[in-house]
């Protein structure tokens, strides 16, 4: 059996693991929530330090791909802001503009996608049930707890798959 020339993968969630969402929390405050004002936001969102300096040395051994609950129709803005923050080249994998559901669901099932026939190194994520699922399907999950609590997003996350 050939070994693979593949590098392994390692896969990173973008909100509240790379991407700073503390500006654009408001938008999610009120109800209805302002879902075309938080993802218009996005490009303003500073990086997150520690995210964004284990995607960089993730990049040395492994290949660097993005799984986001984003819609994609952000997919512009979204590639734009890793490029400007100097995160590594790598495919970005998004939500469908009428998925809502669960991220967990969501992700986990392009995860597996993403898994076929690769090695997956490790999963980087902020959400603690995608983090709870990702483990559970037998991947390496590393949670994202370098950012501040962000109780709307989880819930939006959860209860409206929005992101």
């Amino acid at each position: 059996m050939s070994e693979n020339p593949r590098r392994p993968l390692a896969v990173f969630d973008i909100d509240n693991t790379l991407a700073d969402t503390a500006h654009r929390q408001h938008f999610l405050e009120r109800r209805p929530r302002d879902w075309n004002g938080f993802f218009g936001a996005a490009p303003a969102d500073p990086p997150i330090g520690r995210g964004v300096a284990l995607a960089v040395e993730s990049a040395a051994d492994c290949e660097v791909v993005y799984l986001t609950g984003r819609p994609e129709r952000c997919r512009a803005d979204t590639e734009e802001w890793l490029v400007r923050h100097g995160l590594p080249e790598g495919r970005v994998w998004m939500r469908g503009n009428q998925d809502r559901r669960p991220a967990r669901t969501t992700k986990l099932e392009v995860l597996k996608r993403i898994a076929r026939g690769r090695d997956v190194r490790m999963v980087v994520d902020d959400d603690e049930l995608v983090h709870q699922a990702v483990r559970a399907a037998g991947f390496h999950a590393v949670l994202a707890d370098w950012a501040a609590d962000a109780p709307e997003l989880k819930s939006a996350q959860e209860d409206e798959g929005r992101t």
